[in-house]
């Protein structure tokens, strides 16, 4: 079993270890899977990836986003039978209402399911949560696994196959799922969190027989022109450096998006390219959503984004990945993010 880790109270909570929840695998039930909302490589590889290996062992199996996911999702194996709650709310409450069991993939706090938190908190069937984000809301899992240290999701649920002894299930769909979500989440293996035990899993993943070239064309070179235009612009026009800081900043506003026609996905990985910036360590990026403004912040070395995000931007995440929210304005934002970050000029240098 994966060393729970990093939560010195979690044995006092009700959430009970992973691997006693294997032997139900073997009983067939009515499962829904889920994730958090605008899921990415990540959350949807591994919402699929578990999709595929729950059918092979007989349950009948629905996976439910909480809202829509980008294009460049759209080739992944299965992702033609995925309900979307927003889009297909009778249809997804009904699922969730009639489920014997709901695994709660890539979150581990329900309000990041946005409008199906409510649904959610209110059925009473068994709930499993498989997620690497820190401080879970355990208290509303029956099961699960909640572990820093994994490089993502999608990385634990090749452990729950492989650990519940199912390994043998494993195939080239499974494997296309899965690998989507470690490349993603690592940066293409960039990040440190590419332990060993990635490398390990990947090239089982190869041995089955997995093409990864195709994976990364379909998510990285399947872009309109409009986006990378938006992202000169972009860079152009909405960037500031405060090299005092050792940070950059990026803001989008409501009109930039109309412009350029920007779609779910298209912002994906924007921030990263602050990172880019010699001797920048922090990153931040705001777009103003429709109703909220959404944050995105990265960092090198030992700069916490997970606890900033957490104490000025209601959001959190990892170390060195986190997001946020807000329902002030635009202006608000940015003129608070420039306040705050003075006071950890001594951390960024």
């Amino acid at each position: 079993m994966t060393e729970q880790t990093g939560y010195p109270n979690f044995a006092a909570i009700t959430m009970k270890a992973i691997d006693q929840f294997y032997p139900q695998l073997q009983t067939p039930s009515r499962i829904v899977v889920t994730m958090h909302q605008k899921p990415d490589g990540d959350a949807m590889g591994s919402a699929l990836g578990l999709y595929h290996f729950l059918v092979a062992l007989g349950h009948e199996v629905t996976v439910v986003s909480p809202t829509n996911w980008a294009s460049f999702l759209d080739w992944m194996p299965g992702i033609d039978m995925v309900v979307d709650f927003e889009q297909q709310k009778e249809k997804a409450l009904g699922l969730i209402q009639s489920a014997h069991l709901i695994f709660c993939l890539d979150f581990n706090v329900l309000h990041r399911t946005k409008n199906m938190e409510a649904p959610l908190l209110a059925a009473t069937c068994t709930k499993i949560l498989i997620d690497h984000h820190e401080q879970p809301q355990a208290e509303a899992f029956s099961y699960g696994i909640s572990d820093t240290s994994k490089s993502s999701t999608c990385e634990m649920v090749y452990d729950f196959i492989v650990q519940s002894g199912n390994g043998d299930i494993l195939n080239t769909t499974i494997a296309q799922c899965l690998y989507t979500g470690v490349m993603t989440d690592t940066g293409s293996f960039r990040f440190p969190a590419t332990t060993a035990s990635v490398h390990r899993m990947v090239a089982h993943l190869k041995e089955l027989g997995l093409k990864h070239t195709i994976i990364h064309e379909n998510i990285y070179d399947n872009f309109l022109e409009n986006r990378l235009r938006f992202i000169g612009f972009a860079l152009m026009n909405r960037l500031e450096v405060f090299y005092e800081y050792n940070t950059a900043l990026m803001y989008i506003t409501k009109a930039d998006l109309q412009r350029y026609n920007i779609k779910t996905g298209d912002t994906e990985g924007l921030v990263n390219y602050l990172l880019t910036i010699q001797g920048i360590r922090f990153g931040a990026l705001v777009i103003d959503r429709e109703g909220e403004r959404k944050w995105s912040f990265r960092s090198k070395g030992a700069f916490d984004v997970n606890q900033f995000a957490r104490k000025h931007f209601n959001g959190g995440g990892h170390v060195n990945a986190a997001g946020g929210g807000s329902y002030d304005s635009l202006d608000a934002n940015v003129n608070q993010f420039k306040q705050v970050i003075k006071a950890y000029q001594n951390q960024l240098q």
